[in-house]
């Protein structure tokens, strides 16, 4: 499936739009850190859960359940939230 990368990420993927498998969410993510190693530590953390900072989009819907079901064609989005003052 189709996979968005943001820009604070393309130091990994080169590429703005990779390809991606996984029946869940977590292993979506774990099929991109196979081609693209280091790219998940970036949004997950060391308990398994989203980062503050990242949003996860399927489809255009907001998720936060990595045990979310993807079909084949499903597009998953990956946005770095911005924050400042």
């Amino acid at each position: 499936m189709k996979v968005l990368i943001p820009s604070p990420l393309l130091s990994y993927t080169r590429v703005s739009e990779v390809d991606a498998a996984g029946p869940t969410l977590a292993a979506l993510l774990v099929d991109l850190d196979r081609q693209f190693p280091g790219i998940r530590f970036r949004v997950i953390d060391e308990q398994e859960r989203m980062r503050p900072h990242m949003r996860f989009f399927v489809n255009g819907e907001q998720v936060f359940d990595l045990g979310r079901a993807l079909a084949s064609g499903d597009e998953v989005t990956l946005v770095q939230a911005l924050s400042g003052g």
